[in-house]
C-alpha cells in the first residue's frame, strides 16, 4: 500500500513513441552536399578568398573569458582611418566595417592597424570588367601568378606563454607575503589620517 503524500503510481505508456524517432542515415549524402555547396561557392566569388572579409582580433566579453581572442565583426572606422583606408571603399576589397565598436585600449587598435596595413600591402585587386584596367587594379603580372585562397586568411593564433625557471634564494624564502599584504592594506587605510596629523604637527611646528 501507498504510505504517506506519494501519488498513486500509473504508468503514461501511450506516447507512441515509435512516431517520435528521428533517425539519421542521411550523414555521408550531407556531406558530399556540403563539399560540393562550397565547391560551387567558391568557383561563384572567385577571385575572393572563401573564408569570406577579413575580421579584426578583438578579445572576448566578461571577466572569465575576456583574455582570449576571437575574430570581431568588422573594423572601426578609426582603424580604418589610422590604416589609410576610406570607410566606403573598404568593403569593396573584402573587409568587413562596425561602425558602432569603439577602441577601448591603444594596444588593440595598433594591432587591428597592422592587420590592416599586411591585408593592403598583400591585396590584389582585379578589374571590375577584364581588361580594362583603371587606377588601383593590380597590374596584369599580379593577376596572372594570384590565386584563390582556400580556407582562413591570415588567421588569428594565440601565443603560448613562456614560463622561465628560477633558482630560489633565501631572501624569497624568508619573504611573507600574507605579512606584506596585511601591512600595505592597513598602510592604505591610514594614509589619510596620517597625511591629516602630519599637516597638523606641521601647523603646530610653525606656530
Amino acid at each position: 500500500m501507498v504510505k504517506h503524500n506519494n501519488v498513486i503510481p500509473n504508468g503514461h505508456f501511450k506516447k507512441h513513441w515509435q512516431n517520435y524517432v528521428k533517425t539519421w542515415f542521411d550523414q555521408p549524402a550531407r556531406k558530399t552536399r556540403r563539399r560540393i555547396a562550397r565547391q560551387k561557392k567558391a568557383v561563384k566569388i572567385f577571385p575572393r578568398p572563401t573564408a569570406g572579409p577579413l575580421r579584426p582580433v578583438v578579445h572576448c566579453q566578461t571577466l572569465k573569458y575576456n583574455m582570449k581572442t576571437r575574430a570581431g565583426r568588422g573594423f572601426t572606422l578609426e582603424e580604418l582611418k589610422m590604416a589609410g583606408i576610406p570607410k566606403k571603399w573598404a568593403p569593396t576589397v573584402g573587409i568587413a566595417v562596425d561602425h558602432r565598436r569603439k577602441n577601448r585600449s591603444l594596444e588593440g587598435l595598433q594591432s587591428n592597424v597592422q592587420r590592416l596595413k599586411e591585408y593592403k600591402a598583400k591585396l590584389v585587386i582585379f578589374p571590375r570588367r577584364p581588361g580594362k584596367f583603371k587606377s588601383g587594379d593590380s597590374a596584369a603580372e599580379e593577376l596572372a601568378s594570384s590565386t584563390q585562397v582556400q580556407g582562413d586568411y591570415m588567421p588569428i593564433t594565440r601565443e603560448k606563454p613562456v614560463v622561465s625557471l628560477i633558482k630560489v634564494t633565501e631572501e624569497m624564502k624568508a619573504f611573507r607575503a600574507y605579512q606584506k599584504l596585511r601591512l600595505e592594506r592597513t598602510n592604505k587605510r591610514h594614509h589619510g589620517a596620517r597625511l591629516k596629523r602630519a599637516a597638523e604637527a606641521e601647523k603646530e611646528d610653525k606656530k
